[in-house]
């Protein structure tokens, strides 16, 4: 809830007005987010056609039930991020186990899954950063250079390089222990 000091978010404005059942709030929101959450259930499902049907439900959700996102808990983003992660590793899920004649077991399609919605996971949350860690990340760990490499290359000092990636490192380590233990909690219930 907004206090006189502070002014709403655009995600929790936008939420209200999705409540209110605003077209233009919808049209907003996917203007804004459908690259990211058509993207991650691409990643996930490898699959365009099943995930621009995914991007299509996320949405559909997000219309008909606003209220699930909870402003207190985190951002737009980083929830439309969770539910499309989420319901994506269930539809591979269910693939998986349609497709399954015995050929490695379900404990090797599982292992899968789990390999392929956490590669997912981290490109969602390096996309996410700041630009410089972005980039300073992408340069070093996707390039394959060393700090001195990506500092050159990047016009920053070496010291700026390696704390680019220390923060990016961290951030990405705090959101997949984050993750993790949503993941476990959900588990749990």
């Amino acid at each position: 809830m907004a206090t006189p000091d502070r002014t709403p978010r655009w995600d929790e404005q936008l939420q209200r007005r999705l409540a209110r059942g605003e077209e233009t709030a919808l049209g907003e929101l996917y203007d804004q987010l459908a690259p990211m959450v058509h993207g991650l259930a691409g990643r996930v499902l490898a699959d365009q056609a099943a995930a621009a049907q995914l991007t299509r439900e996320i949405f559909a959700h997000v219309w008909e039930h606003p209220e699930d996102f909870d402003p207190a808990q985190g951002s737009l983003r980083s929830w439309l991020g969770a539910l499309t992660h989420r319901r994506a590793v269930e539809r591979l899920r269910a693939r998986r186990a349609a497709e399954w004649t015995g050929g490695g077991g379900p404990g090797a399609a599982e292992e899968e899954i789990r390999t392929v919605a956490t590669a997912a996971r981290v490109q969602y949350v390096v996309d996410s950063l700041p630009q410089p860690l972005r980039e300073t990340i992408a340069v070093t760990y996707y390039d394959g250079r060393t700090y001195q490499e990506t500092a050159r290359m990047l016009g920053i000092s070496e010291q700026a390089a390696k704390q680019r990636m220390r923060l990016g490192l961290e951030l990405l380590a705090t959101e997949l222990a984050d993750e993790r233990a949503r993941q476990d909690e959900d588990g749990n219930r």
